[in-house]
């Protein structure tokens, strides 16, 4: 794909940079474990995440057979969990060092943008040998919104100083696209990420690419 016409790129972390789906495993896991309920498979994770720890949480807990009642204590608990184990179950998929020295090479400015929370993505980021790239990182409790709504690439436009037009949206589900969409935003998906369930090819990006070094 070129990348001549593009001044700026923002990219996912969950699915499209990192397969994070073992974090995931373990925290919920111990999470479940500490409520006294019976841990949630990994295709129902890989289908559930995406949209904010929050909806992760509450999806979680209807899934493991909990409460409402329950989701403070699960939050806290995550939290916890999750920090404690960020990154260690977790791999960077082959080709995004590449990719990302590429869209660096063609003098992009690049942003993070991600649901999952911010001190999360950056401690994450720090452990991967990822976070040299971004000039920003972005989570999901970084403006009032989240994907797929557009205020977050909005921000993160105003942020980079580049318009939306002319900055690219690189993820790995409709999220990704329904936010680019709205922002006016082009917008590539990952084929290996995390879809909710559905093929990439379904969900209307303008490319759909097997590795990020073949943007």
């Amino acid at each position: 794909m070129s990348l001549l016409g593009f001044d700026a790129a923002l990219v996912d972390l969950d699915g499209t940079l990192v397969d994070t789906i073992g974090d995931f495993e373990v925290a919920l896991a111990r999470t479940l474990a500490d409520l006294g309920l019976a841990p949630v498979g990994r295709a129902f994770i890989e289908r559930t995440v995406g949209q904010g720890s929050e909806h992760l949480i509450r999806s979680t807990l209807a899934e493991a057979g909990g409460t409402p009642a329950q989701y403070d204590t699960a939050w806290a608990l995550y939290q916890q969990h999750y920090q404690a184990i960020n990154g260690q179950a977790s791999a960077v998929y082959p080709g995004v060092i590449e990719g990302l020295n590429r869209l660096q090479a063609h003098g992009l400015r690049l942003a993070c943008l991600t649901n999952k929370p911010r001190a999360f993505a950056v401690q994450l980021l720090a452990a991967k040998g990822l976070a040299s790239f971004f000039a920003h990182c972005f989570g999901g409790d970084s403006f009032e919104r989240k994907k797929p709504d557009p205020m977050p690439l909005l921000r993160a436009c105003e942020a980079l100083g580049s318009m939306p037009a002319r900055t690219l949206m690189v993820g790995d589900s409709r999220n990704d696209v329904q936010a680019a969409r709205a922002a006016g935003c082009p917008v590539v998906l990952v084929s290996y990420g995390y879809n909710h369930g559905e093929p990439a090819a379904h969900a209307g990006a303008d490319r759909v690419i097997d590795r990020l070094d073949l943007l």
